[in-house]
């Protein structure tokens, strides 16, 4: 089944780079009594995350911010090295907060995956964008097919504030 609006987010544990160690955080950690942008990608360093998603939402930050949104986060069925190279390279780090959910059990248990392995890529992240508040979807734009980002894009979430 497939999360909805007005859903809780289920409980889920990610691991996050920390400077030079990683660090867990619970889906409760992340998400509770903030309003968040969440973004998540089938892959770190894919054409579309790298070159659309990902900079829509790098580059609306202030107007995500003046809007009320505590924290922009993307979820990647990556590992956390992975994912802290991946900001480094988009010059995102400290403005995105990058969640590994490297076995997919966030994903799975939101019904957001996908099986990738006809193309070696196992188990991952369809694209999706929603909002956040106090663990509570109030949005959720999800992408009909994983190479676009229109729909999860974070023009389209704006205006959904």
């Amino acid at each position: 089944m497939t999360i909805a609006v007005g859903d809780r987010l289920p409980e889920a544990k990610f691991i996050i780079p920390a400077g030079d160690e990683l660090a867990e955080k619970t889906t409760s950690d992340v998400f509770a009594g903030k309003k968040i942008a969440l973004f998540a990608v089938p892959g770190a360093f894919t054409g579309t995350c790298t070159n659309t998603h990902l900079p829509g939402f790098l580059s609306s930050f202030d107007t995500f911010k003046a809007k009320g949104v505590d924290e922009i986060v993307c979820v990647a069925v990556n590992d956390p090295f992975v994912l802290k190279a991946w900001a480094l390279a988009t010059g995102a780090d400290g403005a995105i907060t990058f969640l590994s959910d490297g076995n997919a059990e966030f994903t799975k248990a939101l019904g957001l995956d996908f099986d990738g392995s006809a193309k070696n890529f196992g188990t991952r992240s369809k694209r999706y964008s929603m909002l956040v508040e106090d663990g509570i979807v109030k949005s959720l734009n999800v992408e009909e097919v994983n190479s676009n980002a229109v729909a999860s894009s974070a023009e389209n979430l704006l205006k959904q504030l």
